[in-house]
């Protein structure tokens, strides 16, 4: 293919640029061969004429089409060049904030400088048991190739992370670490991974130290092999350093820091057990202060100590032994502090008692003296004598620098040596997986030995990494049978060569520093002479003579030569050494043994840097007589040899590689340098790979991919059925030059370029494709348009042709009416203008007139009035002056008086000011209201007094009246005797007239007495008014009270339903966290209980050998320690004889860290648990208080309100009854005379009789009402309150949902609390055989006992107290009624004081009658109560009998006589259970349980056989009241379930099996308790059938708690099916054929999504979902458990589903959102048809729905950011933000997301508080819970079939 046919116009190319590296621009014109300059149009608007170049005529670079941009893999790129690649990172690091990508076989990872949430332990799961090319490029997927590819090719692994410092090289290395310890685990349980992870720690406190690059570089290299098992688990690992750089110790440049352990004890030095050395700040010591920088930003060194000392703890570096580092490493900064003094140029010394140098001394344990004495001097030993000789200050100073240098160098190998030591396992390693963090290539200012060494290995790595690229593309062409050809890359063989090759550099090192006297220029010189014009890598710079320059593979450094020769020979003076090594501190002489001996594995080998290998340097053969001077080996040879041994652990395994790329040299995150980056892309390798790759065919496509992809250059003939075929018939017409292509076994392979020109094939096709459809549209849509317009157009001419017509003749009417009009017009006009002219001449006329009269009238006028003015003037003038004198008299009064009383008013003020008056007024009018007040007690008294004169007047009266008519018959009888005696007569007449005045005088004053009655009347009725006015006033205040009240009421009401609402909602989510915690504990109980038996096993097989015959102990024997059971003594006795035969398995030790730990788990739980309980309470105490306080109010209103309003109804109908029988009564006593009223047949009695059997009947009725409303409120708190035995673990939730009340949710909450209680740890493990288990429960149960007594005894003592309370009120409120009574009677008249006592005496009776007749009614029920518990009682007495007498023998029969009435025989009438003897247990247990297949049970028999016969069982035992036989059965039972779901577990049929039978189980214990709230659904034969003995509530707390467990694993077993299946059904699967393309893949092949035979698909997870669903209705299980189950199946799938997502850029396009969307839709259809739409399961798929929808929606404007946020509100912020960095355009019609529209979102959801978790949770497992379902199967219709083989048993 021509260049012509690619550079054409509006072709986008790179061309150099000196800022920006490479700048992208745009042709504006095609070019053609010979054109010198192309135009080109910049991004930036620019116009740019580039002239190429006339020599190489080399074209720019083309750019890549925007559909490839951002790929997960460089090698996928079209045009494979440094432009393409630079670009391609930028992008996605920038744009999409992704920091790895694949370039071929190496990971390019950029430091984001950033904290990101990507490496959590979901993470890890997400890409656990993936291909690499399958998920986004990560460390992690990195990590699983390589533990896959040790796993299935057996072969070890390493993975080499390189790259500059800054770069991430440790955390990467660390992130994989974790990757392999997460995923594999260990083999035992010393938690190796943990110590593997905590070795970093360590490390990098005492390797790690900020420079200006970074603030935790690595100063040494790392190699750390982790070793794994024959399973592939992590036994152990082993470390070797390299290139320790020393010289950090002693000194450190500006702006850095040495190692990160000197500051981090002087950030601890005030901690007790640091006092002893004597450290301060780090300002105070030279080794740390010189870099002016001690502290780093976000660092507390005081927390990283504590987390280095846990660690060393961890690796099990005692305490002794850390103090012991401590001391030294504090030994090391107080030397630094040693000053010399100079006493000439040749000598110096130390102060006396200097006292950093005796701190040092004390530190080490060694002499003052001596070591002062050898910090100054040193011994010269020559071929005769030795002698001593000083040193100068300088050379002193840097002796002393060595020393320290030494001395941590020594420390830093022991503390590897000891990591090394704590991570060796004991265990054969089967194989490992190395992880190597060495420096990148490194090129500074000023180059010495220690970038000479780094260079050199990174060249030695290089060319490994050269080789191992070029063979894995000689693999892929031979394997894909294509013709190898030769391809050119970079081999740096020559500069290793040069480097290590005799008469080296490294050589000729070593033999200078042999020389007595050789110095660095002299070894320049000699490098000069030996490669100079020799080698072309090695040059001279121009202007100095003591450097040299070697061309490496990345870039030419040059080295200065000053400071390598001492550096290679790392002098340390021996007789320090010797100083240190006597020292009395025990553990520094440790650190110099390996000096005595070989060079050994933690020599330290550089004044820079220091090596460790595993295994030793061979030691150069030497003379018998050579000292060990002469052995030492120099850096540079030892460093060679280590760096062979690691090139030969890498070539022995199969490397991945990661480079690290650091962005920026600021540290800013997320910016992106390209000049920086390039170097550093060229320097680690990366273009060399990409340079290889382009040399060749670099884009792969597998067949069917082609044939999917570019389907739209094919015409339908050159379709074949052949795949293969059809490709390359397309591919000869496509692209004539045979030589851009090659067909390979299962791939087609291009060049670089040909993708891009394919795509650009394909783009054209499809761009006219859309224009021809576009054409046609639119000449579709311009026809109708005209046809419509020409149909308007004529429709339009038709009416206004029409209009116009119609228009003229009404032109022409109007022409002839017009002319008819004005000629009456003009007519009419003439004749009113006459008019007018004559009525305007005659009203000028009569106004002419009218003026004229008018002004002679108005003359005379005129004349009068001015005569009248005058009279009137003249009289006001005279008034006037009148007025004015009048006035002036009277004010001269007025002044006069007004002098006078101001006079007056002055006296009154003094007499005013004086304090006698105001007292003397004050004494009078206190004494006036005494004497007003005394006046009116006076009259008070004096009209009482005269009421009571009127009453005894009024009687003095009567009886005077009395007197006087006896008196007057008296008279009249005497009258006669009058006239006798007649003396007597005067007399009397005299007595008569005084007794007549005295009668008018009484007269007279009872009538002024009556007058004053009156007016007391009238003011007490004046006084009623008001009062009852007031009292209206009241009643209406009252009403708009109690208005205002109901309406707050109402409020209050509202208020408290929507707080109810919310707190209903909390406790559901806290009952649902508390479940899921105990079910989480339930799930590493049976973990551990596992483990535990797994480890038992293993004992066993490890202490006893197995001999032929030999039968294993059940595995599940151990467990039945662990269960919830009354004795230890019931086991699983499958095999007894095994038992008596190998005694000694009881005797196998327990392990005791195995112990320790399940002891320390325990306490654990335990703590957790009572802190959880002191919350629950807590929580349980403030939601009581606050129920109370809520609802004391509204519902003390409410009921005082409906209380007083039922009162008044009340009171006003009893009125209305008292009043009627009140006037019965009246009238009954007027008929009648008093004495007769009380007669028996008088009609007041018949009154009395008959008032007093109404009411009788009326309150018979009300005790009816009454009866009824206490039973109703009987049977709602016994429904409302929890039974006492029941503890099971869980409250349903639609229980839940159901309680609208409060009070009803909190007493649910209180059952669960107490649930959780009774779920506590099993204590019965305390002895070996329980005895302090059942004492221990004997003891509880006791203590229940009493407490229940006590509790009884108080309710009854209160209850009498109250009633004597009510007593004394009722006799209270009785005299109080009496007295009222009798006061109110003595105020009567006789006649109605007759009537009140009658009445009074009527409500007596009454009352007693209703009292003696609630008296009789509680007896009647007293005695119906007693009369149901005798039947009770004598039924079971009778049933009794019949036991007994089935057990008697026919001699007892004869003997003792037999009573048919307590024998009740019926025929064949079974009473629902099964017998059995007690030894065929273990039979009926190994029939019904260990070997009972699923399927067949379930297709033959009704559902839950087994559960149902084992409760029959269980009911025959507790009817025998045998407790041994129905704990044992339970125990065998339980123990036998989880044995065979420990042996067939994976068996998603026998899980399913074993839940729905142990859930049929359970709900038979509990519909068969006994217990009022399980029987309500029961038949009255099933309540029969009740357990009678015993109480089962603690095996079905057993029984639930073994039924979560089930449930966890059928939900284990469901994910391991359903998982393969979810990535490729529901997001790789194209189920809409043709909507997503296929994008190139590079050398990272992913998963293909053309369903090939082997692939999953939509359909294959549907027909799964069927199956389940089908085998658990098959087996019974209850329809809410499927709900749930089905519900957890689709969370995973949606988790999964999205989780995959978020990981793979390929996935987050449009076709792939619509794709999603009708998946979702399918699942939805299956929920419709099993109508389990109601299930909850769709609310689970909502996230994956909403991130469908969001890959679908606009993505531009502000107002599709508004619509984003408010349409995903199931997805997280990060989740939202990670689908819009990942969206991919599949074609180029489609955009990508804008970084300011991410922002847009980012700001929007800023508020949103969600979690920053990305990956949603697939482990997750939802707290089940199971509702209680009875059954109306009757156990008595139940048969046993014969192929269970349960013949031993028998039906009662």
């Amino acid at each position: 293919m021509a260049a012509s046919e690619l550079y054409t116009k509006f072709a986008r190319v790179w061309i150099p640029d000196p800022e920006e590296v490479w700048k992208s621009a745009e042709l504006l014109k095609d070019y053609k061969p010979g054109d010198k300059v192309l135009l080109l149009h910049l991004e930036e608007g620019k116009d740019l004429e580039y002239r190429l170049d006339p020599k190489t005529k080399e074209l720019p670079h083309l750019r890549n089409p925007d559909i490839l941009v951002g790929e997960n893999d460089l090698t996928a790129l079209s045009y494979l060049h440094e432009p393409a690649v630079l670009h391609n990172l930028r992008v996605r690091f920038i744009d999409s904030k992704l920091i790895y990508t694949y370039c071929g076989i190496v990971l390019v990872a950029i430091n984001p400088y950033e904290q990101l949430p990507i490496y959590g332990e979901d993470i890890i799961n997400a890409y656990s048991g993936q291909n690499m090319g399958d998920m986004d490029p990560h460390i992690f997927a990195v990590a699983e190739e390589a533990y896959k590819q040790m796993a299935r090719d057996e072969r070890n692994q390493s993975i080499i992370v390189s790259g500059e410092s800054g770069a991430g090289k440790t955390v990467s290395a660390k992130y994989a670490m974790r990757y392999f310890a997460t995923v594999s685990g260990s083999a035992s349980e010393a938690n190796v991974e943990e110590k593997v992870l905590a070795s970093n720690p360590i490390m990098e406190s005492i390797g790690n130290a900020k420079t200006t690059r970074n603030d935790n570089s690595s100063r040494f290299g790392k190699y750390i092999e982790i070793g794994f098992d024959k399973r592939y688990r992590i036994i152990g690992a082993n470390m070797r350093t390299y290139l320790l750089e020393k010289s950090r110790v002693v000194f450190q440049a500006e702006e850095e820091r040495n190692y990160h352990i000197f500051y981090q004890l002087c950030a601890s030095a005030q901690l007790p057990e640091f006092k002893m050395l004597r450290l301060g700040n780090a300002n105070s010591f030279h080794y740390t202060k010189q870099g002016s920088s001690p502290v780093i930003e976000g660092v507390d060194d005081a927390k990283e100590m504590a987390h280095t000392r846990q660690a060393c703890t961890l690796l099990g570096i005692s305490e002794s032994y850390q103090m012991g580092i401590f001391r030294i490493l504090a030994g090391i900064l107080h030397l630094g502090n040693v000053a010399f003094t100079s006493r000439d140029s040749d000598s110096c010394t130390i102060p006396p008692k200097h006292e950093p140098l005796s701190i040092f001394c004390d530190l080490m344990g060694v002499d003052y003296e001596e070591m002062c004495h050898w910090l100054c001097h040193r011994k010269l030993a020559t071929a005769t004598e030795t002698y001593i000789k000083p040193i100068s200050k300088l050379q002193a100073t840097n002796a002393r620098d060595a020393l320290a240098k030494h001395i941590y160098a020594k420390l830093f190998n022991w503390i590897v040596d000891h990591v090394n030591q704590a991570l060796h396992s004991a265990v054969k390693q089967h194989s490992f997986i190395g992880v190597l963090d060495i420096y990148g290539f490194e090129t500074f200012e000023i180059n010495s030995f220690e970038q000479f060494c780094i260079n050199y290995a990174n060249e030695k790595l290089q060319q490994q990494f050269n080789m191992h690229v070029f063979k894995l593309e000689q693999e892929e062409y031979m394997k894909e049978q294509i013709p190898w050809t030769l391809i050119d890359f970079y081999d740096n063989q020559p500069c290793i060569n040069l480097i290590e090759s005799k008469l080296g550099i490294l050589d000729l090192l070593d033999e200078e520093c042999k020389m007595p006297k050789g110095t660095d220029d002299t070894w320049a010189q000699k490098l000069y002479n030996t490669h100079l014009n020799k080698c072309t890598l090695f040059e001279k710079p121009r202007l100095s003579n003591k450097a040299f320059i070697i061309q490496h593979f990345a870039d030419k450094v040059e080295y200065q030569c000053e400071g390598f020769l001492e550096k290679n020979k790392d002098t340390v003076f021996e007789e320090q050494i010797k100083v240190l090594k006597s020292s009395k501190f025990k553990m520094l002489p440790e650190l110099f043994q390996d000096d005595e001996k070989a060079i050994s594995p933690t020599s330290a080998t550089s004044s820079g840097r220091t090596p460790l290998t595993r295994i030793p340097a061979k030691a150069t053969k030497g003379r018998p007589g050579q000292t060990a001077k002469e052995h030492k080996k120099t850096v540079g040879h030892q460093f060679r040899n280590s760096l062979h041994l690691l090139m030969e652990t890498l070539n022995a395994t199969t490397p991945h590689y990661v480079r690290c790329i650091k962005p920026n040299d600021f540290k800013f995150p997320f910016t992106f340098d390209e000049k920086r980056a390039v170097q550093q892309l060229r320097a680690c390798g990366v273009l060399e790979t990409i340079r290889i790759s382009a040399a060749g065919f670099p884009s792969r496509w597998t067949y069917q991919e082609f044939f999917s992809r570019y389907r739209v250059l094919m015409k339908q003939k050159d379709v074949l059925g052949d795949r293969k075929q059809t490709c390359k018939n397309v591919l000869e017409k496509l692209i004539l030059d045979k030589d851009k292509y090659q067909f390979g076994k299962t791939k087609i392979f291009f060049r670089a370029g040909q993708v891009a020109y394919l795509e650009k094939l394909r783009a054209d096709k499809l761009r006219a494709a859309c224009i021809r459809i576009q054409k046609t549209i639119r000449g579709w849509l311009l026809r109708k348009k005209y046809l419509r317009m020409r149909k308007a157009a004529i429709t339009v001419q038709r009416y206004v042709r029409g209009y116009q017509a119609r228009c003229y003749a009404k032109f022409l009417r109007r022409t002839k009416a017009a002319v008819i009009i004005q000629k009456y017009w003009r007519m009419y006009v003439v004749h009113k203008k006459y008019k007018i002219k004559r009525a305007a001449t005659i009203v000028l006329q009569s106004y002419l007139r009218g003026y004229l009269a008018r002004n002679r009238y108005r003359k005379i006028l005129r004349e009068h009035k001015a005569v009248i003015i005058q009279k009137w003037v003249r009289g006001w003038l005279a008034r006037t002056h009148y007025k004015k004198s009048m006035h002036a008299i009277i004010y001269l009064q007025c002044c006069f008086r007004r002098m006078m009383a101001k006079r007056e008013l002055k006296k009154l003020k003094i007499e005013a000011r004086s304090v006698e008056r105001y007292k003397k007024l004050h004494i009078g009018m206190e004494n006036k209201i005494m004497q007003l007040q005394r006046k009116v007690d006076e009259q008070n008294k004096d009209y009482k007094c005269l009421l009571e004169k009127l009453t005894n007047l009024e009687g003095v009266y009567n009886s005077e009246t009395e007197k006087l008519r006896s008196d007057l018959e008296r008279l009249q009888l005497s009258e006669e005797e009058a006239k006798v005696a007649t003396g007597r007569v005067l007399s009397l007449q005299e007595e008569i007239a005084k007794l007549r005045k005295d009668l008018e005088q009484t007269q007279s004053e009872k009538k002024t007495i009556e007058e004053r009655a009156d007016r007391y009347k009238q003011e007490t009725e004046q006084l009623v008014s008001n009062l009852k006015e007031e009292n209206t006033l009241l009643k209406q205040e009252k009403e708009t009270l109690n208005h205002l009240i109901v309406e707050q009421a109402k409020e209050m009401t509202e208020t408290m339903e929507k707080k109810l609402v919310e707190e209903t909602k909390q406790l559901e989510l806290e009952l649902n966290d508390e479940r899921l915690r105990y079910q989480n504990l339930l799930n590493e109980f049976s973990r551990l209980e596992e483990r535990y038996d797994d480890l038992k096993e293993e004992m066993t097989l490890m202490v006893n050998v197995p001999k032929p015959g030999h039968k294993r102990t059940d595995s599940t024997h151990s467990s039945n320690e662990s269960e919830y059971t009354f004795s230890s003594e019931i086991a699983d006795t499958e095999d007894i004889p095994s038992r008596t035969e190998e005694p000694s398995e009881k005797k196998v030790p327990l392990d005791m860290s195995l112990f320790l730990k399940l002891q320390k788990r325990v306490t654990e739980l335990e703590q957790e648990k009572q802190v959880m309980q002191d919350e629950l309470d807590r929580k349980e105490e403030q939601m009581l208080r606050s129920k109370a306080k809520e609802e004391e109010r509204p519902q003390i209103r409410g009921a005082e309100l409906e209380y007083e309003s039922l009162k008044r109804q009340e009171l006003e109908s009893e009125n209305k009854k008292l009043k009627n029988e009140l006037n019965e009564l009246r009238k009954a006593l007027s008929e009648k005379s008093a004495p007769e009223v009380t007669a028996p047949g008088a009609p007041a009695y018949r009154v009395l009789m008959e008032q007093l059997t109404s009411v009788s009947e009326e309150l018979d009725v009300r005790k009816e009402e009454v009866l009824i409303l206490r039973s109703q409120l009987v049977s709602q708190k016994e429904a409302i309150q929890p039974k006492n035995t029941m503890t099971d673990s869980t409250i349903l939730l639609e229980d839940v949902q159901k309680m609208k009340d409060k009070g009803e949710i909190a007493q649910a909450y209180i059952g669960l609390k107490e649930t959780n209680r009774s779920s506590a740890m099993d204590y019965h493990e305390l002895n070996e055989d329980g005895e302090l288990w059942l004492v221990y429960e004997g003891l509880k149960q006791a203590n229940r006992l009493l407490e229940s007594q006590l509790q009884s005894q108080k309710r009854s003592h209160e209850n009498e107290a109250e009633a004597l309370r009510g007593e004394i009120q009722s006799l209270k409120e009785e005299n109080n009624r009496q007295q009222q009574l009798l006061a109110q009677n003595l105020q009567l008249p006789p006649e109605a004081r007759i009537e009140a006592s009658l009445q009074h005496e009527i409500t007596r009776l009454t009352n007693e009658n209703l009292d003696l007749m609630e008296q009789l009614e509680k007896q009647d029920k007293t005695v119906r109560k007693l009369k149901k518990q005798l039947k009770v009682f004598a039924k079971k007495i009778g049933e009794l009998e019949v036991g007994q007498m089935e057990n008697i023998s026919p001699g007892q029969i004869i003997d003792e006589p037999i009573r048919p009435v307590n024998i009740p025989r019926k025929e064949k009438d079974f009473q629902g259970m099964l017998e059995y003897k007690k030894e065929d247990e273990q039979k009926l247990v190994k029939n019904l349980i260990l070997e009972l297949k699923p399927r067949g049970v379930a297709v033959n028999l009704i559902p839950g056989l087994p559960a149902y016969i084992l409760f029959m069982c269980v009911r025959h035992a507790d009817y025998l009241n045998d407790d041994q036989k129905v704990r044992s059965l339970l125990t065998s039972t339980i123990n036998s379930i989880k044995k065979v779901l420990k042996k067939r577990g994976d068996d998603f049929e026998t899980v399913s099996f074993w839940l729905s039978n142990t859930c049929r189980f359970l709900h038979c214990l509990k519909q068969y308790s006994g217990e009022e709230g399980f029987m309500k659904h029961n038949t009255s034969r099933q309540n029969e059938h009740c357990l009678t003995n015993f109480d089962l509530a603690e095996y079905r707390q057993v029984l639930s708690d073994l039924a979560i467990q089930i449930y966890q694993q059928l939900v284990r077993v469901l994910e391991n099916i359903l998982q393969p299946m979810i990535v490729s059904g529901m997001l790789e699967h194209e189920t809409i054929q043709g909507v997503s393309g296929v994008k190139p893949t590079g050398l990272r092949k992913r998963t293909s999504s053309i369903a090939d035979e082997g692939t999953y698909t939509l359909d294959s997870i549907l027909r799964q979902l069927n199956s389940f669903h089908s085998v658990m209705c098959q087996h019974g299980m209850d329809p809410e458990l499927i709900k749930q189950v089905v519900k957890q199946m689709f969370y995973i799938v949606g988790a999964i589903t999205l989780n995959n997502l978020l990981l793979r850029k390929d996935m987050c396009s449009w076709s792939k959102g619509m794709q999603i969307r009708y998946n979702v839709s399918q699942l939805e259809e299956w929920l419709r048809d099993k109508n389990l739409m109601n299930s909850g399961a769709k609310e689970t798929l909502e996230p994956l729905i909403q991130a469908a929808q969001l890959l679908q929606v606009k993505k531009k404007t502000d107002d599709d950011a508004e619509a984003i946020c408010s349409m995903c509100n199931a997805l997280t912020t990060a989740q939202i933000v990670k689908v819009l960095n990942l969206y991919t355009p599949v074609n180029e019609f489609e955009e990508r997301v804008s970084v300011s529209f991410i922002r847009t979102i980012q700001m929007r959801l800023r508020d949103r508080k969600d979690s920053p978790q990305l990956l949603m949770d697939a482990k997750h497992i939802f707290p089940v819970t199971f509702p209680f379902n009875p059954s109306s199967l009757a156990l008595e219709t139940i048969q046993i079939p014969a192929s269970l083989g349960l013949g031993f048993i028998s039906r009662v």
